[in-house]
């Protein structure tokens, strides 16, 4: 059985449709992309909906998929049941969550309306997505779920509080599921990114840092390694940073370390 599931098809693995969770531009665009290049049908949600339109336009253009835009606030409660209503007749293989909040600055400086918008689209936002979408993929006994973390989790990261915080929370979300789920048939991995050349980075910083990787890469490997959970890390330099910040360096260092490359970036 293992061996038949590893010679299918992506799309004959995970079933019709993907339901990319942040997909307007970058790395959710490139995430779309690939995923229609594999032959599945996407459901693009984002708020803002020129930039998932200009996506979807871009799919029907090049690949024979249908696409599907929504164009909604992940951070509301109300989005799950409209994105629900968008695919109660589709047949939902695969959730890629790449949607976050980014407060950027010293924690007590930001205001708590962002901070509860970081908590509402980064944790609460898959969370309820899984809760929904996955129970489907369970009663056929297939599907997959990329969720994506960042290097950021894997320590503290000052000026990143709450978005490192939270991604750590979908590190080990990952992870725990990737357990439950696997004797269903679904499979379960979190991408722990590095830096991403992508238009949300450009508006961070003006210089590319070591490791730095194109977003088509990122989605690529991380859907080649959807079978293999529970975690990734895409990119040689940025596996040797994830050593050297989780093994290799006391914790001190680490945070400190971090800290450090995210001033170089200014």
């Amino acid at each position: 059985m293992q061996l038949n599931r590893r010679t299918q098809s992506f799309r004959d693995r995970y079933g019709t449709w993907a339901v990319l969770a942040g997909a307007g531009e970058g790395l959710g665009a490139a995430f779309a992309m690939d995923l229609a290049r594999r032959g599945m049908n996407v459901l693009l949600i984002a708020r803002r909906e020129h930039q998932i339109a200009t996506v979807a336009a871009e799919i029907q253009s090049t690949y024979e998929v249908q696409a599907r835009c929504l164009a909604c606030d992940l951070g509301l409660a109300k989005t799950i049941s409209e994105i629900e209503t968008e695919v109660a007749d589709k047949e939902v293989g695969v959730l890629v969550y790449n949607a976050a909040h980014i407060p950027i600055g010293c924690f007590l400086d930001i205001d708590a309306s962002d901070i509860e918008q970081a908590l509402a689209v980064n944790v609460r936002g898959p969370i309820a997505l899984i809760h929904s979408l996955v129970p489907g993929m369970q009663t056929r006994q297939r599907g997959g779920i990329v969720l994506m973390s960042s290097l950021a989790g894997l320590q503290g990261a000052h000026g990143l509080v709450t978005y490192s915080s939270s991604k750590a929370f979908n590190i080990i979300l990952g992870e725990g599921l990737w357990r439950e789920l696997r004797e269903h048939g679904i499979d379960v991995v979190t991408c722990i990114a590095g830096a991403v050349r992508t238009p949300g980075y450009a508006r961070y910083s003006s210089r590319d840092t070591p490791g730095i990787l194109d977003p088509e890469t990122v989605a690529r490997q991380a859907l080649d390694a959807l079978p293999n959970g529970p975690r990734f890390i895409p990119g040689l330099t940025n596996r040797f940073s994830a050593q050297l910040l989780t093994r290799l360096l006391p914790r001190k260092a680490a945070i400190a370390l971090l800290a450090n490359a995210s001033h170089r970036r200014d």
